[in-house]
């Protein structure tokens, strides 16, 4: 278990943390480097060209590689300047993810049985199921350089039986704790259970196909006008906000200094570097 956080580079300056700290985007870059089949994301905002760089690299690098992401679909504040900065910033993450990696990017939300979309709150990100991560931060600028936070990232000394993932990726196979950790996520938004259900999870490629087809299922059920019976699973395709180019050039300023402002050193800032 690694801590890891986040302090803002300030003028007089923490006295345990001179110039801020930053080890929780530097855990994510030097984790997604050695990505290699997927990356399973569910974040409250997911905003920032730059903190999403090292996510585009690695799906970039490496064309085996797809990512889900699991969103809320919508923002948590409402107003005439907040909503279109918070829509604003996840438009330009996901058009980052897309240019690099296409279809092999996925993107969710998430509703209950009864319709209601559900509020993602969670921060948790598993790499290759060998690297996971759960705290306070997520992925934008502002939780990597801005604010404090605190999180932990775990890779489990037990490696999993069940069909390992292949070597030469972020770990010599699958460990025990991020597996369960993805599996136990993958089941509840699938609805599903079971040994052998979580079993077929465990292939990347088949987790990737079932979010794909328990949200097609779902998202055509509700364009049918609910008739028959609901489908399982709890997944609805996230399809972005369309924000106008006036909206864009006004709310842009905006969001980059108030809602994900950069609180690295400005050397750090120079060379996009953390």
């Amino acid at each position: 278990v690694q801590i890891l956080r986040t302090y803002p580079n300030r003028l007089k300056g923490y006295p345990f943390a001179p110039d801020g700290e930053r080890s929780i985007a530097r855990a994510y870059t030097k984790s997604l480097r050695r990505a290699r089949r997927l990356i399973y994301l569910e974040d409250q905002y997911l905003w920032s060209e730059s903190a999403l760089q090292p996510f585009a690299q690695a799906l970039a690098d490496h064309p085996g590689l797809r990512m889900i992401a699991v969103l809320p679909p919508l923002p948590d504040q409402e107003g005439r300047i907040s909503t279109p900065m918070n829509l604003l910033g996840r438009i330009h993450a996901l058009e980052v993810l897309r240019r690099a990696g296409g279809d092999r990017v996925a993107v969710y939300s998430l509703e209950n049985h009864a319709g209601t979309p559900v509020y993602v709150h969670a921060k948790v990100c598993v790499i290759d199921d060998v690297w996971a991560s759960v705290g306070s931060d997520n992925v934008n600028r502002r939780s990597w350089t801005h604010d404090s936070e605190l999180s932990c990232a775990v890779i489990d000394e037990t490696r999993d039986s069940r069909e390992p993932m292949d070597p030469g990726g972020l770990g010599d196979g699958a460990r025990v704790f991020a597996r369960e950790l993805r599996l136990s996520l993958n089941l509840e938004h699938l609805d599903r259970d079971g040994d052998g259900e979580a079993a077929a999870l465990c292939d990347p490629g088949r987790a990737f196909a079932a979010y794909a087809d328990s949200a097609a299922a779902l998202d055509a059920w509700h364009d049918d006008g609910r008739h028959g019976p609901r489908p399982s699973g709890r997944l609805r395709t996230y399809h972005p906000p369309r924000v106008s180019r006036i909206t864009r050039a006004l709310t842009d300023p905006l969001y980059r200094v108030i809602a994900d402002p950069d609180g690295r050193p400005r050397s750090l800032r120079r060379h996009g570097a953390y």
